[in-house]
């Protein structure tokens, strides 16, 4: 692993889009690979990952077993030098920062999204959601004009790659990724990729399927357990192994440093 921990940025300013959810699935993914990982939720009101990752030690715990996981720190009333500096201290020989910020507009959220080396948008796959990105056509849904969000990654873009041989770091890596695919109507969906891809080709984000709407997720919240702990979870139906490749399909589709995932004892197939 690089020197310089590896940002991994969760951002979307909407809430509902399985967002901390997928965050603290590709966390315990890396920390599964053998990676120290250290988490940042700047959503202090409702602290979802934070608190998922403190449910998962407590049953490490209780259970007396070992949880790959990662350390998470709650972060609040902090501007953008006074984060920096805590994440220099916190994260300081870590392989992978994970950050996920608030569903809403959030100064340090915006921080945080500029910073990122790899960035994952979570949407679901609605034109609501899609707004967040850009405004489409209401006949031909071709794109139109680009929201203040995509506005600010794309500078953000432009400033990284000015500086990216001065820092030694690499380009930024946006990943739009369809979060509930599974509900969305095969016209409609159709649509929506035909937008994304228009979309992209301006802005330059890549798209990835990520996880569809499962009980599942919301189940083990209390455990802090995930779908890849599987020596854990009893026996899986059909949904469950279904999810759990969506799940690998993601992080493979991430793209991060280091070796393809490993298919260690918590992650068998």
């Amino acid at each position: 692993m690089a020197s310089t921990p590896h940002r991994i940025v969760f951002a979307n300013e909407k809430g509902g889009t399985g967002k901390s959810t997928t965050a603290v699935h590709v966390a315990v993914a890396l920390a599964y690979r053998g990676a120290e990982v250290v988490a940042f939720d700047l959503d202090h009101r409702q602290r979802t990952m934070c608190r998922y990752l403190e449910n998962r030690a407590e049953t490490a715990a209780k259970r007396g077993i070992e949880l790959p996981s990662a350390a998470c720190h709650t972060v609040e009333d902090l501007n953008e030098h006074a984060f920096e500096a805590l994440i220099e201290q916190e994260a300081a020989g870590a392989d992978f920062i994970v950050i996920d910020t608030p569903g809403r507009d959030d100064p340090l959220a915006r921080h945080s999204a500029t910073t990122a080396d790899t960035l994952v948008t979570p949407m679901n796959d609605s034109f609501v959601d899609f707004d967040l990105i850009g405004q489409v056509e209401g006949e031909s849904f071709k794109v139109k004009k680009l929201s203040f969000y995509a506005e600010l990654i794309w500078e953000a873009r432009i400033r990284r790659s000015r500086a990216q041989i001065e820092e030694q770091r690499r380009e930024m890596d946006w990943i739009v990724v369809r979060n509930r695919t599974g509900f969305t109507e095969a016209r409609n969906m159709a649509r929506i990729e035909k937008a994304l891809t228009e979309m992209s080709k301006r802005v330059g984000f890549r798209v990835a399927k990520g996880l569809s709407e499962r009980v599942i997720y919301r189940e083990l919240f209390p455990s802090g357990l995930t779908l890849l702990d599987k020596g854990q979870l009893g026996d899986l139906g059909t949904s469950h192994l279904v999810a759990r490749q969506e799940l690998r399909g993601l992080v493979a589709g991430l793209n991060l440093p280091g070796s393809p995932m490993q298919h260690g004892a918590g992650e068998a197939a």
